[in-house]
């Protein structure tokens, strides 16, 4: 091989080597700027899915939220009815009691769901006794 052309294949090898590694340089470079960019995603996708997740449960105790103060206002509204039949029915005992000289004993008992009544009316030498069970609209 003469000079000139071992001049021309070590120059030939050279530029070589400095196209590779220039080539090396650039794909090292593009892999760090890819793992940056998955990072990048997959942090923007955790923010999504955390976003959804705290929207979802908001939702789920809203929707349990109002189902519980429906519950409330349905048994409210039971109690107030009862309460206002109790009290018409007290008053027109009272006034009887007041004319038969009768008198009126009741007991209830209230166990889990249900109302447990017991009245027991005397008027004289008849005794009307009355039991009742009612069910209570109590979600468990």
């Amino acid at each position: 091989m003469s000079p000139p052309e071992a001049a021309q294949f070590i120059q030939a090898w050279w530029r070589g080597t400095l196209v590779r590694r220039t080539l090396l340089h650039a794909a090292l470079r593009a892999a760090i700027i890819q793992r940056w960019w998955r990072r990048v995603q997959a942090r923007l996708l955790e923010r999504r899915r955390r976003a959804a997740l705290d929207s979802w449960v908001r939702e789920a105790w809203a929707a349990v939220r109002l189902q519980s103060w429906v519950r409330m206002w349905r048994v409210r509204q039971r109690y107030s009815r009862l309460l206002h039949a109790v009290r018409i029915i007290q008053g027109y005992w009272r006034w009887h009691n007041c004319q038969t000289r009768g008198f009126v004993q009741g007991l209830y008992d209230i166990k889990e769901n249900q109302l447990n009544l017991q009245v027991e009316i005397s008027l004289g030498p008849d005794i009307c006794r009355m039991q009742q069970c009612t069910a209570l609209p109590i979600k468990e």
